[in-house]
């Protein structure tokens, strides 16, 4: 997609300004430029941006992202590893590869307190978090001092 460059007289033009004053706003970093030997090109992209307008030929696709941070109090330093591996597995399995699951996972040793911060679209999240909800609440022997032998 070929965009428009505009030379300084150009956009001054456009926007009724003086020249200088368009150089002033490329110098102070307000309109983005690019210098091509002595002369500034600006594009129009960032004509627009500078005067808060749109194109309409450039559409976008709306994208949504959730963050989350659980909390789980009363886990030591084994439950909260199982756990962690369980989730950053999970994270890292069956997604979409364009658009990954970022999972960051604390342990607090002396709170005995976990948090698993996710950041990811809508339904990876919320799959993660069911997982994550169906492990809490079965009885796995997950938060058991000992490991048991399958």
């Amino acid at each position: 997609m070929k965009e428009d460059m505009y030379s300084v007289e150009q956009v001054a033009d456009r926007l009724g300004l003086h020249v200088r004053t368009v150089r002033g706003y490329i110098r102070s970093g307000r309109l983005r430029a690019v210098r091509i030997g002595k002369q500034y090109r600006i594009a129009a992209g960032d004509l627009d941006a500078l005067t808060g307008q749109t194109r309409a030929a450039a559409t976008t696709t709306a994208a949504a992202e959730v963050s989350s941070i659980v909390q789980i109090d009363g886990v030591d330093r084994a439950a909260a590893d199982r756990l962690g591996t369980l989730v950053l597995a999970s994270a890292n399995t069956g997604h979409d590869p364009a658009n990954p699951l970022r999972v960051q996972t604390v342990h607090d040793e002396e709170r005995h307190r976990m948090k698993i911060i996710i950041l990811g679209d809508p339904a990876a999240t919320a799959e993660l978090l069911h997982l994550l909800d169906a492990v809490l609440n079965a009885d796995n022997g997950l938060f058991d001092r000992e490991v048991h032998d399958a």
